[in-house]
């Protein structure tokens, strides 16, 4: 299926493959137009590998030096211009901070720092330095463009990691909004990349960048015509998600429905013919998917109210396809009891299953009965190891969530010493994660899948048999009505 790339023809063959499977089971569709197909209208674009940034006559290498960075311009653009060094670009009377202070940026090419200083207010930086201040100031100011050095937030993102991640195609939806603001083409560039930058300047990027960070004021024109040119592709596509339903055996409660899901989508196929199998991200969670179905189908009694299965498109790009669903339901969504939603890095594929993750389990009622399921299997729920990740925010679950629909995200992890793990998962984050390497391994402990499948297969009959609709506990943040316009509630 080439990756299953949103918007190009191995996701299609993908969708079909799932419908397939749906209707082989006899599930009905629920769909568009009576089908099992939702199709969706992507915006899709990409920053081509002749996109150059050049000091002088010397060029710096795409993807090892440097990488184009979102926002891209409307077209294709060429950019050039004396380099200045503007410190973090941030201009704040509250911290008594101006790194603009006799730095003209009209028709130049400004290099601003990432990160922030030593010992600063973090509320008042957070405002001064928001990408709409200080890139507002820029487009204001007439800036040519922006090199942006690159500040390592977690050890699992180095720059040669990121620059994969940025050098991808990039997917939203047709109707998304373009920015208000026409911002200058923008690289961010290694530390190598900006230690050539400073040469003959006086000192070098790190002792300029410590300075910074001591608080002290590093701004300077740095004398060098630098030129960035950004190549672009863009065009529209669809991707569709698919959709099926088994209808429930209750007159009454049929009526609502109980969502299983999981993202088909991965990476799909590069430029250069690399394609990304996207294994354990997210096919298992779809084979879950339909192993359940299968399960559901010839079981000899059918749940009470109905279960709907969907594979959702578009996760990889910011949860685009459970977003449009939610926005645009083929089931009335205040007639949604839940979602169990399956997505992960195949941490329970590492054997025997032993313990469940706790992603947001305190928001509802659903709390209570995933630990009875739990109990059921002889596992346990453990906190989330690292929520500085912000897992509960970057699955399908969380689009149901700011709906106002309770929602449960499952993830495995084998029994044993879940500490003895920790090593493990940072280094196949760093090496496999929406990388080639994603396929399936021979190592791999099917028991532990069909374990956690199996936790869902039972939370789902409980929700769907029980009398009443699961509810929000009073204290969380998303006690709202299936169906809520609201905006979402900050991060915790």
């Amino acid at each position: 299926m080439e990756g299953r790339g949103t918007g190009q023809p191995g996701a299609d063959r993908a969708a079909k493959y799932i419908a397939d499977r749906f209707a082989k089971l006899g599930l009905k569709p629920a769909g568009d137009r009576a089908g099992y197909l939702q199709p969706i209208k992507f915006k899709v674009e990409q920053a081509l590998g002749d996109s150059s940034f050049k000091v002088a006559d010397s060029a710096f290498v795409y993807k090892k030096d440097f990488v184009v960075v979102p926002p891209l311009p409307a077209a294709s653009i060429d950019a050039s211009g004396e380099l200045v060094f503007a410190g973090y670009g941030v201009t704040s009377a509250d911290l008594k901070r101006d790194d603009f202070a006799g730095i003209d940026v009209k028709g130049k090419i400004v290099m601003l720092l990432g990160g922030k200083p030593k010992n600063v207010d973090r509320a008042a930086w957070s405002k001064a330095a928001s990408p709409q201040a200080v890139f507002g100031k820029l487009a204001a100011g007439g800036a040519a463009g922006c090199v942006l050095t690159y500040v390592t937030a977690r050890e699992t993102q180095p720059f040669k990691l990121v620059t994969v991640y940025l050098s991808r195609r990039r997917v939203s939806l047709a109707d998304a909004p373009q920015s208000p603001v026409k911002l200058p083409p923008m690289v961010v560039i290694s530390d190598a990349a900006a230690e050539k930058l400073f040469a003959g300047a006086g000192s070098t990027f790190a002792e300029a960048k410590q300075k910074a960070e001591n608080g002290e004021f590093v701004s300077v024109a740095l004398a060098k015509q630098v030129s960035i040119s950004v190549k672009l592709r863009r065009e529209e596509a669809t991707s569709s998600n698919v959709v099926a339903v088994l209808e429930g055996s209750d007159p009454k409660l049929k009526d609502e429905a109980v969502v299983l899901s999981a993202h088909y989508d991965a990476y799909g196929i590069d430029l250069d013919g690399t394609i990304y199998p996207g294994a354990a991200d997210n096919a298992i969670g779809v084979a879950k998917l339909i192993a359940i179905a299968e399960a559901l189908v010839k079981s000899k009694t059918r749940p009470r109210r109905s279960i709907i299965f969907l594979a959702v498109t578009g996760e990889e790009y910011g949860l685009l396809g459970a977003a449009y669903w939610v926005k645009h339901p083929t089931w009335p969504i205040e007639k949604v009891a839940a979602n169990i939603n399956y997505d992960g890095i195949g941490t329970e594929v590492w054997g025997p299953l032993g313990y469940l993750i706790d992603y947001g389990f305190k928001h509802s009622d659903l709390n209570e009965l995933l630990n009875g399921v739990v109990a059921a299997q002889g596992l346990k729920i453990l906190p989330d190891p690292s929520p500085e990740e912000e897992i509960f925010y970057r699955s399908d679950h969380y689009e149901f969530f700011k709906k106002g629909v309770p929602s449960l995200y499952l993830i495995g992890v084998p029994a044993g010493n879940v500490l003895a793990l920790m090593p493990k998962a940072a280094k196949w984050l760093m090496t496999d994660y929406h990388m080639p390497t994603d396929t399936i391994q021979p190592d791999w402990n099917w028991e532990g899948a069909r374990g956690l499948a199996v936790t869902g297969l039972v939370a789902a009959l409980r929700i769907a048999n029980q009398d009443s609709m699961p509810a929000w506990k009073a204290t969380s943040p998303y006690n709202r009505p299936r169906g809520t316009n609201l905006p979402p509630p900050p991060p915790e």
